[in-house]
């Protein structure tokens, strides 16, 4: 049993939320409520309809500031959810935000035990009471303050990454952008006309680099790549070298201060392997390689390699929802199961754009699923099929099949519009609709141990609590480095990841989570088991004092995952928040007789 603080200077205050019947509908809430005030820790135990609403916070502030409560336990749905909002309650009241535990009965209970609400309010009632526990052992803890440079790197200099740049100059930060390439623009300086405003992609480029070039506040560096980036949230330095510098090279151009990274680092294209739906047969294009013919096209006829094209059939998905057993994998044994969103409206306006050119040209368009999901798409979608496009729809499993045929193709498609019939197609010009892949930044991941998702796309923290956020503090994400996005999407996101970086450094200094590991020297043996077990660069560190060696903490890089607390064996380390004392406290109380609740 551990040792209990004197009740009269800790009192906790239990709130249980009914969630509106997501807690309550299979739980005892009232019950889990009674237990909890049974706790001789506790001072007040209540239950009521939604804790996160303006009465339940109130409730909370009221209960802190006339019953002294100095210490809250809220039993409600997931703390990815509201830890903030009560955190912000306690702090209102003029209570340390970190004497503050929240208890998951929604996620952890209600939701996965509907049919047993027995055992569902006696699961309630020991992890309530878990809490109480640890809340009960909780030292109030103060945010690590770091110093906050007022500049943003942004890495890639394409649509997303220019849109990113005039945001934070807007917002007073000083902009370093890094391109790798010889010019800005990205992929945008592939397309000739932008839909759905029929926009000349040409013109928008230059719009954007004219008014990054002339603020003042953005530095651009065009053939350059990030070659090391160190430091933490407010504090990074950022080495950017000439591109093909080998590692330690003498042509470094320059080391950037940055409070903040945003990456927009944007896609590649889907390369199709030899022979997948006769990819690289002469007769055979990707859809970018269509748009560039387009695009330099003369006359009333179009040609490719001096032949007439009269016939052209277009095909979708490829490179995009793949089938595992139906399609091959790619070089990491993976198919690109996902969708990449933009292709199907790209190939529909790439047909339009020909037939407007070229009205007597014929039009095949071959497809799984047409899915043309943004504002106006639609209307492309339509048209397409008024002026004489003849659509054929296939089976995830049952795959168009390609046969070269002298000056053409020929292929054949079992159209499911059409109870299955089998039916050959003759083209002078297959289109491939090739999707987006993500753009090899591997020794950036590497870097900054970026996550990825399981499409190989940056993954953000939370696509609702924290989008746009990655898991290391003060990196960002814009564009198509995180999935596959159109033109207006990637500035959306763009401007979002900007403001979200501008909000981050509007301070001289920037409030961080206590929830670090710290060192007890008394115990510290110098052993540096921690030291391997850190994927965390920087976060540990050893020293010597007085001629003993030990280990100390940067807690500006410090994520608080605990690997450290596992591997040391005196006990030196632990997280602040959750000791180890409390850890043991938490697993006395789960393990209790919830009949008699008493302080463990």
């Amino acid at each position: 049993m551990n040792e209990i603080p004197d009740t009269d200077v800790a009192r906790v205050g239990v709130y249980v939320c009914h969630c509106g019947g997501n807690i309550s509908d299979v739980v005892d809430t009232a019950a889990v409520a009674d237990a909890a005030a049974k706790n001789p820790m506790v001072a007040i135990a209540r239950h009521y309809a939604f804790m996160c609403s303006d009465p339940g916070q109130q409730m909370i502030i009221d209960d802190i500031k006339e019953t002294g409560v100095n210490r809250v336990v809220v039993a409600a749905c997931s703390p990815f959810l509201h830890d903030l909002t009560f955190r912000s309650a306690l702090q209102r009241a003029g209570l340390n935000p970190y004497l503050y535990e929240n208890v998951n009965l929604r996620e952890q209970v209600s939701w996965v035990h509907k049919g047993d609400k027995a055992a569902a309010t006696e699961k309630a009632i020991r992890l309530t009471n878990a809490g109480i526990q640890r809340v009960f052992r909780q030292d109030p803890l103060e945010s690590i303050r770091v110093d906050a440079e007022p500049q943003v790197v942004v890495i890639g200099g394409g649509i997303a990454g220019l849109r990113s740049a005039l945001s934070c100059a807007s917002n007073g930060l000083k902009v370093t952008v890094v391109e790798v390439s010889d010019s800005l623009g990205g992929r945008l300086t592939e397309l000739g006309k932008v839909y759905p405003s029929g926009d000349d992609a040409a013109d928008l480029i230059r719009q954007m680099t004219d008014a990054v070039r002339a603020d003042d506040r953005i530095t651009v560096l065009l053939s350059s790549e990030v070659a090391a980036i160190d430091g933490y949230v407010g504090n990074f330095t950022v080495r950017v070298q000439a591109v093909g510098t080998k590692p330690g090279g003498l042509t470094l151009q320059k080391t950037v201060r940055a409070g903040a990274i945003i990456f927009a680092t944007g896609f590649d294209h889907y390369k199709p392997h030899d022979g997948e739906m006769g990819y690289g047969n002469q007769n055979v294009v990707t859809l970018p390689e269509f748009n560039a013919l387009l695009a330099g096209a003369e006359g009333k006829t179009l040609t490719r390699n001096g032949r007439e094209i009269r016939s052209v059939a277009v095909v979708h998905c490829i490179g995009s929802r793949q089938v595992e057993g139906v399609h091959e994998p790619g070089p990491d044994g993976k198919v690109n199961e996902y969708c990449s969103r933009v292709c199907c409206t790209s190939a529909l306006d790439a047909i339009n754009r020909a037939l407007d050119r070229f009205p007597n040209l014929r039009v095949y368009d071959l497809y799984k699923d047409i899915r043309t999901y943004g504002r106006g798409h639609e209307d492309i979608y339509e048209r397409t099929s008024k002026r004489g496009a003849l659509f054929f729809r296939f089976a995830d499993d049952d795959q168009p099949t390609f046969k070269a045929n002298g000056n053409g193709a020929v292929l054949t498609v079992r159209d499911v519009l059409t109870w299955n019939e089998e039916v050959e197609l003759q083209a002078d010009l297959v289109v491939l609709a090739t999707g987006m892949v993500p753009r090899n930044i591997d020794s950036l991941v590497e870097m900054l141990k970026l996550p990825r998702g399981t499409d190989r796309f940056l993954q953000e923290v939370h696509p609702k609590l924290r989008p746009l956020e990655l898991a290391n503090n003060g990196v960002f994400i814009a564009g198509t480095c995180q999935g596959p996005m159109d033109i207006t999407e990637s500035c959306s996101a763009a401007e979002a990841a900007a403001v979200k970086a501008a909000i981050l450094l509007s301070k001289p200094t920037i409030e961080l989570d206590p929830f670090v590991a710290r060192v007890d020297f008394a115990k510290c043996t110098g052993c540096n088991d921690c030291l391997g077990e850190c994927e965390y660069k920087g976060a540990l560190e050893t020293f010597e004092e007085n001629g003993r060696p030990l280990v100390r903490v940067n807690p500006a890089l410090c994520s608080g995952c605990g690997a450290c607390v596992a591997v040391c064996e005196p006990r030196a380390i632990s997280i602040a928040g959750w000791s180890l004392d409390q850890f043991d406290a938490m697993i006395d109380a789960f393990v209790a007789d919830t009949t008699e609740v008493t302080a463990v």
